[in-house]
């Protein structure tokens, strides 16, 4: 079969869910942890969507293959849009989240429950060889807590109060995260640009 996508990344929650996406496509998933020389790539955007392309597009050139990367991250309106592109980072380089959602909470101590508006933000960009890179973008609109809840998923679910399902992201099962999840939301709007490639 050369019916193959490579999803970019090495965290296997992420290929979990769009395996899942894939399912009724005929279509073989790789990801960065099939391919033994897969760059690591500088993400030097100003945004989610340019991230996603520039890694999208590096990979793809590199495999000759169709590439699908994401980037995604929490976006709080009190603090002017960051942690934003910085969200995996914002402590500091080393990519903790404990300290990511200690500096949040910090940030956030004094401010009142009507100005915790949030959303999760993911922009997917599928890229190939002979075709014009595609974008598309899905979100989450939240609150952030005061405090950490739940102990499932990974990053800032733990303080990301989502309105929709009435508790946080981290209170949420797979299944049900991955119906409402900002990257679910963009996956949604990236299967016809899908569909029309296979």
């Amino acid at each position: 079969m050369n019916r193959q996508v490579i999803i970019a990344t090495k965290n296997k929650g992420k290929v979990n869910e769009f395996e899942a996406l894939f399912a009724s496509l005929d279509v073989e998933i790789l990801t960065l942890l099939d391919m033994d020389d897969a760059p690591d790539v500088e993400e030097t955007g100003t945004s989610f969507e340019e991230n996603a392309t520039i890694k999208a597009e590096a990979i793809s050139k590199m495999s000759g293959k169709i590439v699908i990367a994401d980037d995604s991250g929490l976006v709080i309106d009190e603090l002017d849009g960051r942690p934003g592109i910085f969200s995996a980072r914002y402590a500091g380089e080393n990519k903790n989240d404990e300290a990511n959602i200690d500096k949040v909470l910090l940030e956030m101590k004094e401010v009142p429950e009507e100005k915790r508006t949030a959303r999760f933000f993911c922009a997917l960009a599928i890229s190939g060889p002979n075709m014009k890179t595609a974008v598309v973008t899905g979100k989450c609109e939240g609150k952030i807590l005061n405090e950490r809840r739940g102990t499932n998923g990974f990053g800032y679910d733990p303080i990301f109060y989502v309105i929709e399902a009435g508790k946080s992201m981290a209170d949420l099962s797979s299944d049900e995260k991955n119906k409402i999840s900002h990257r679910a939301s963009a996956m949604n709007n990236m299967k016809p640009v899908i569909e029309e490639l296979f």
